[in-house]
């Protein structure tokens, strides 16, 4: 997965503290699945264009 982005971090301290619908296992779990779609979605643009992937 990709590291926390600053935006990232933002969102998720604005999340985190002023919660009054989402839990905290669903905040964390989005975020997750954010950073994990990032890596997906950087991995096949690398790859289609033919870069060695790291």
């Amino acid at each position: 997965m990709i590291d926390f982005t600053l935006p990232e971090i933002r969102r998720l301290l604005i999340k985190l503290v002023l919660r009054a619908v989402d839990t905290a296992d669903h905040i964390w779990s989005w975020s997750h699945f954010r950073r994990r779609r990032q890596h997906q979605a950087r991995r096949s643009h690398y790859k289609r264009r033919g870069y060695p992937l790291t």
